[in-house]
C-alpha cells in the first residue's frame, strides 16, 4: 500500500478520484495519483536442438525448484531484452529471441507473464546468481514433480504438444490458486 507521494513525498489519501472508479492513494498537496499496477514478468523457453534450458532456483519464492529463466522486467528495455537479460543473469546464456508464445495473467499475485520461444545459441551455461544449477533437459528428463510455478508448466506443456506437431500457436490464459 502506498502511504506517501511519490513526487512530494507528502502523506496521501486512499479515495476514488474524480473520472475514476477504484480507490487510489491520492496526495492532497500536489494532486498527483498514486497507480498500483501488476508487475511484468519476462522469460524465455531457451531451445538448443531437442534440448531445452532449465534453472534450478537459487531464490524465493520455490528456492530448489525447476523453472525457465524468468524475472521482473526492467525500466527502460522491451519485453524481449528483458526476457535475453533473464536467460543471461539466471543462467549465462546467450539466447536469440524469436516470437512471443505464451502470456498469462495470476490476478492473486497480480503479475502478467510474458514467456518467449529462443534459441540457445551456445550451450556452455552455467549457474548466475539467482540460480543453483541449470541444465539442458530433453522432454524424458523435465523435473514435473520438481517445477516452480504453474506457468512453467503450462508453458512446457504446450511447447512439446506444438512440437510435435511442428506448429507453434501463441497461447494466452490466467493462473488462479487451486481451490481448497
Amino acid at each position: 500500500m502506498i502511504n506517501f507521494c511519490n513526487n512530494c513525498g507528502s502523506a496521501v489519501v486512499h479515495r476514488i478520484p474524480e473520472g475514476d472508479s477504484l480507490p487510489r492513494a491520492v496526495c492532497n498537496n500536489c494532486g498527483t495519483i498514486q497507480y498500483e499496477n501488476p508487475k511484468v514478468v519476462v522469460g524465455c523457453l531457451p531451445v538448443f536442438g531437442d534440448r531445452i534450458l532449465m534453472c534450478k532456483r537459487a531464490i524465493e519464492p520455490k528456492f530448489g525448484l525447476w523453472t525457465l529463466p524468468a524475472g521482473f522486467m526492467e525500466e527502460n528495455e522491451s519485453a524481449s531484452e528483458g526476457a535475453a537479460r533473464e536467460a543471461l543473469e539466471e543462467a549465462n546464456a546467450r539466447v536469440e529471441i524469436q516470437d512471443l508464445y505464451t502470456v498469462y495473467s495470476i490476478p492473486h499475485i497480480s503479475q502478467v507473464y510474458m514467456m518467449f520461444l529462443a534459441k540457445l545459441v551456445d550451450p556452455d551455461v552455467s549457474p548466475g546468481i539467482e540460480s543453483l544449477e541449470v541444465k539442458l533437459v530433453t522432454e524424458a528428463e523435465i523435473p514435473w514433480d520438481q517445477l516452480a510455478f504453474q506457468m512453467v508448466r503450462r508453458t512446457l506443456n504446450h511447447f512439446l504438444e506444438d512440437r510435435r506437431t511442428g506448429i507453434f500457436v501463441p497461447r494466452f490464459g490466467d493462473i488462479h490458486p487451486p481451490q481448497r
